[in-house]
């Protein structure tokens, strides 16, 4: 089956976009900024990669140049009214005013002793960074003659907890001239300062996971190291993430990806993306006479891979029983066993094998359990992912199982995979008045899935050659939409309202635009007269192509488009995608996801931004 067959086209119309700021890797920066105030036996060094006007790309370098290994670290700096950073990724930065605060991730604050590590961020604005301090101290490795920074508090604990609440409790830090107060964190933001040794934070939701930690702050302002975190999850609720809680970030990793495109599993680690994900969608396993099937046997278990393009670094043997992605993926996993594994079956393509599935649900679920399960790569998988483009409405072809076939479908997979296996399902975006929504009980489905992927893209597109012009993914309506409806919030909005919890609804990112050409309007709604050309289909084309061939023009409903020459492009960026994981969080989302990985840049900023939107 060709790629671009395989391609996910979602509802044949039209749409419009937003703006962002383009980056570089990191180990592109150049220029050192002046350092200030900072920490013994370690420095902090600032460099922009780029500067495009209105905003720039930049980071941080932290160097361990001391004799003993950093547990932690946090940078502290100061821009002018004006400047500010919009996005981030590898660090967890907040702000106060014009104060701005950086602290590591779980997986990069450990420094070795002449060890280093960077961050890097997109910005706003033309001012430079001043008033530098890491842990407190000078960024220049030395400290301030007779007053050094505070000690981290000890031993944090939380209790009194209840379905709103949670009372914290610390032992006090130390300092040559006296500790002024105390910084209390969830996540990365910073909630409160207090002048005891206790807080309650208060206005949680219910079921909610949240982390917090506390740094001290003496007389003279410097900040001394984080505490230790500690991880508390709310009574009552059933344990679904809601605001402020631990969120899905998911991707797509296609199997076919690995031909023409290139994309193997170990880019996953390469570019950075694998510590910021939660789970992956392996997509697609075939649905054929109502049963799962190997999508692919040669990419899923048999190509072998060498040592050098493989995940471990070892070569995969001819005879091995399991090579390929799964194999990959196995390895995946070990480097990273936070992630969990989903085989996603269906997709645009095959999911016309739904309604012969939908006809003996149980005879399905018990392929499919047999094929997930299997014990040549069982240890791989950690559930199912059920891709219906549409049930009980047309897609690449019709379906007419009826509105119950879905939730009977989902039922039957939830009763043989069990409570300890996710079961998932990729669902309509069509917020329209009697649309696709409409046709299939997805209210009464919800209750046997873990959560619902929000396909909320591809709304509008170069199937409609002549336009009007429109963004394939806008957030919300605006003036001149081509149908109504057809908007992330109004699918989000109506799945609420149809009984399906905010908790079980992750919103949908394409990392890649689609595109007409023969148009001479920058704006939205204008005439065209074709598909504009891509690499691997017309009318759509990989974001990380885009950033450059088409730069971004202007932004609308949340989304961005940019036109250049003749040809119109609409397409996220890590501005607008930053603006959506806002969106998750207000409306208490489940998380977001991703179509797919080979779209985005090589160091996976795409990825990076929608990662530290959810923070």
């Amino acid at each position: 089956m060709s790629t671009a067959c395989r391609t996910r086209t979602r509802f044949r119309s039209r749409a419009a976009a937003a703006l962002t700021a383009l980056t570089l890797p990191l180990a592109a920066l150049i220029g050192l900024a002046s350092p200030a105030q900072a920490a013994a036996s370690a420095t902090a060094t600032y460099a922009k990669s780029s500067d495009w006007g209105t905003g720039f790309g930049a980071g941080w370098t932290i160097k361990n140049t001391g004799t003993t290994t950093l547990s932690s670290w946090t940078v502290e700096w100061d821009y002018p009214s004006g400047t500010s950073v919009t996005s981030a990724w590898d660090a967890d930065v907040t702000s106060s005013g014009t104060h701005w605060t950086a602290k590591n991730k779980s997986y990069n604050g450990t420094l070795a002793p002449g060890a280093s590590v960077s961050f890097g961020f997109n910005g706003a604005g033309s001012g430079a960074p001043s008033g530098c301090k890491l842990n407190g101290g000078s960024c220049d490795g030395g400290s301030a003659p007779g007053d050094n920074p505070p000690s981290a508090p000890g031993a944090l604990t939380a209790g009194n907890v209840t379905d709103t609440g949670v009372t914290l409790s610390w032992q006090a830090a130390t300092d040559d001239k006296g500790v002024k107060n105390y910084d209390v964190y969830r996540g990365a933001a910073k909630i409160a300062t207090v002048t005891g040794t206790s807080y309650t934070d208060s206005g949680l939701t219910a079921g909610t996971t949240y982390t917090y930690s506390v740094t001290a702050r003496d007389t003279a302002d410097q900040t001394g190291p984080f505490s230790g975190s500690v991880t508390v999850t709310t009574t009552g609720g059933g344990g679904g993430p809601g605001p402020g809680g631990d969120k899905v970030r998911l991707g797509y990793f296609t199997d076919w990806g690995v031909y023409q495109r290139n994309y193997q599993v170990k880019n996953i680690v390469t570019s950075g993306s694998a510590s910021k994900l939660t789970h992956i969608n392996y997509a697609f396993g075939n649905v054929t006479n109502g049963q799962c099937a190997i999508g692919d046997a040669y990419a899923d278990y048999q190509k072998t891979y060498d040592a050098s393009s493989s995940v471990d670094g070892t070569a995969d043997t001819w005879d091995q029983p399991v090579a390929g992605n799964i194999n990959q993926l196995r390895e995946l996993k070990k480097k990273y066993p936070g992630i969990k594994i989903l085989w996603s079956f269906g997709g645009w393509t095959w999911s016309g094998g739904f309604g012969a599935a939908a006809a003996n649900p149980t005879a399905f679920a018990n392929s499919c359990y047999s094929l997930v399960k299997d014990p040549r790569w069982a240890d791989v998988f950690d559930g199912i992912d059920i891709d219906w483009e549409y049930p009980n409405a047309c897609g690449l072809s019709c379906d007419t199982s009826g509105p119950a076939a879905l939730k009977n479908l989902l039922a039957a997979l939830r009763s043989k995979f069990g409570s300890s296996e996710l079961v998932t399902a990729a669902v309509t975006a069509d917020g329209s008045a009697g649309g696709k929504m409409d046709a299939a009980d997805y209210g009464g489905a919800a209750q046997y899935v873990d959560w619902y992927n929000v396909m909320t893209y591809d709304f509008f597109g170069a199937w409609a050659a002549q336009g009007p012009t429109a963004p394939h993914s806008p957030l919300t309506s605006y003036n001149g939409i081509p149908i109504a409806g057809f908007n992330t919030d109004a699918a989000i909005q109506k799945y609420k309202s149809k009984g399906v919890p905010a908790s079980k609804l992750n919103l949908g990112i394409g990392f890649y635009g689609r595109g007409w050409t023969g148009v001479t309007q920058d704006a939205p709604g204008g005439t065209a007269t074709g598909p504009a050309p891509g690499t691997y289909e017309q009318g759509i084309e990989d974001y990380k192509v885009l950033k450059s061939a088409c730069p971004v023009t202007g932004t609308v409903a949340g989304t961005a488009y940019a036109h250049c020459g003749t040809n119109w492009w609409s397409y996220d960026t890590p501005s607008t995608i930053a603006g959506k994981m806002t969106y998750v969080k207000n409306q208490g989302l489940r998380g977001a996801f991703f179509w797919e990985f080979s779209g985005d840049t090589s160091n996976g900023e795409l990825l990076s931004a929608m990662s530290s939107g959810l923070n």
